[in-house]
């Protein structure tokens, strides 16, 4: 028997170990698992929907107010998160070809790259929160505004904060989604047939990305209207 002979045997047969009992065939659980996906995608729109609409609303409210805090924002580093995150989606759709392709060795290292840079996004984020603290921008007792109307520039802090730590929170799912992903292809899965997670996991994580999209303008260039 040939090594092809070999490996469509092989894989054949870790076809037929991930299907799961209540399903037909792969591609009925694939469309299964990618409108799931997708449900589940709508409703982390309603959720983060809602905190960017409450957002506009009072930034329309109090727009000097909003503009001021905008500038106490680190251009540079949202900038440079900025690009991270879409160079990490890159990386997220070539590792969805490699799966597509039986690539195991791009798949895992496209997976790697992008787990590296969605750490080096929550390291340079972490890095601004800390700038945060220190400058005394961080809502509560010890909020310091020496600029015009400190209760309204206190409030854009507070949306920043929940609006950038609760994406923060689903690009640390993300990564670890990743990692959990990279481990079962280092392993050899996937194939061309069954690969599913990885591209559910892909959508996830390009959805992540397309928030920070938003997140980017609404809280870092609203200050720079003028450049």
């Amino acid at each position: 028997m040939s090594d092809t002979s070999l490996k469509l045997s092989g894989n054949e047969a870790l076809n037929a170990r991930s299907l799961h009992e209540q399903y037909a065939e792969l591609d009925q659980q694939r469309e299964a698992a990618t409108l799931g996906m997708w449900v589940f995608l709508v409703t982390e729109v309603m959720f983060f929907g809602g905190m960017i609409m409450g957002y506009i609303a009072y930034r329309f409210a109090y727009p000097e107010a909003f503009r001021e805090g905008s500038i106490h924002m680190l251009f540079m580093a949202g900038t440079i998160n900025t690009a991270v995150l879409i160079t990490a989606s890159l990386f997220v759709a070539f590792a969805v070809h490699g799966a597509r392709e039986g690539n195991r060795k791009l798949l895992v290292w496209c997976l790697l790259i992008s787990m590296f840079l969605g750490i080096c996004f929550l390291a340079i984020k972490g890095y601004e929160y800390h700038d945060h603290w220190v400058e005394h921008k961080v809502p509560g007792i010890d909020f310091q505004w020496d600029g015009p109307d400190p209760r309204h520039a206190e409030l854009f802090f507070v949306l920043y904060f929940f609006l950038t730590g609760f994406h923060a929170l689903h690009m640390l799912i993300g990564v670890t989604v990743l990692g959990i992903i990279t481990c079962f292809a280092w392993k050899g899965r996937y194939t061309p047939e069954y690969h599913n997670p990885v591209e559910n996991a892909a959508l996830y994580w390009h959805f992540v990305d397309i928030v920070w999209i938003f997140l980017y303008p609404m809280l870092y260039l609203i200050g720079h209207q003028h450049l």
